[in-house]
């Protein structure tokens, strides 16, 4: 993964057309891991047809990643474990700890996100891992590293600074009013 910010969507927070969004925050130059892991598989599928944008990093649905065309996926470190993931140029791995880290990195992803690194309201009632996480796990892979959790322009430097390759945000790409100007707001960080 080459760029320093991505999007991991979530329709339910977002209060404006999602299919749109998505296709905007893509066009602008964001890569977006589509998260909707409440869907079914087909309905799944669906959505990426809807989307029909390059960039996209399907999230959890390795058939439909395929199906699709896809050559990036994105899993959580349970499903990077059991999943057949040959054919894909790029994987990533959701992970909470060092060792999950590792692990990931021992299945083959070439990236991982890592977190949550400040609170957010999506883990609500859960203390944040802080951006040591990052340092710990920075000092055990050798893949790039992005920090995930509460990110915001005004926190992201401090993941950077901490050993994050880039920064994951999800609440602030599906909320903001002008998707520009946000990504202007992180552009101006890096």
């Amino acid at each position: 993964m080459c760029s320093k910010l991505i999007c991991f969507s979530n329709r339910a927070l977002c209060g404006t057309d999602f299919i749109k969004r998505v296709r905007d925050i893509i066009d602008a130059g964001i890569p977006v891991i589509l998260r909707e892991k409440d869907l079914a598989e087909g309905e799944y599928y669906k959505l990426l047809c809807a989307i029909d944008r390059g960039n996209i990093i399907p999230h959890s649905f390795v058939r439909a990643a395929r199906d699709f065309g896809c050559e990036k996926i994105h899993l959580p470190l349970p499903l990077l474990e059991t999943a057949d993931i040959s054919g894909f140029a790029e994987v990533g791995a959701s992970t909470h700890s060092v060792r999950e880290a590792i692990r990931a990195r021992e299945l083959g992803a070439s990236y991982i996100t890592a977190g949550h690194v400040f609170a957010t309201d999506c883990k609500k009632g859960l203390a944040p891992r802080g951006t040591g996480l990052l340092t710990d796990i920075k000092n055990e892979v050798d893949i790039p590293v992005y920090a995930l959790g509460g990110i915001s322009p005004e926190n992201a430097q401090e993941a950077l600074f901490a050993g994050a390759d880039g920064v994951c945000v999800m609440s602030g790409f599906m909320k903001c009013e002008d998707i520009s100007q946000y990504i202007d707001r992180y552009r101006n960080i890096f």
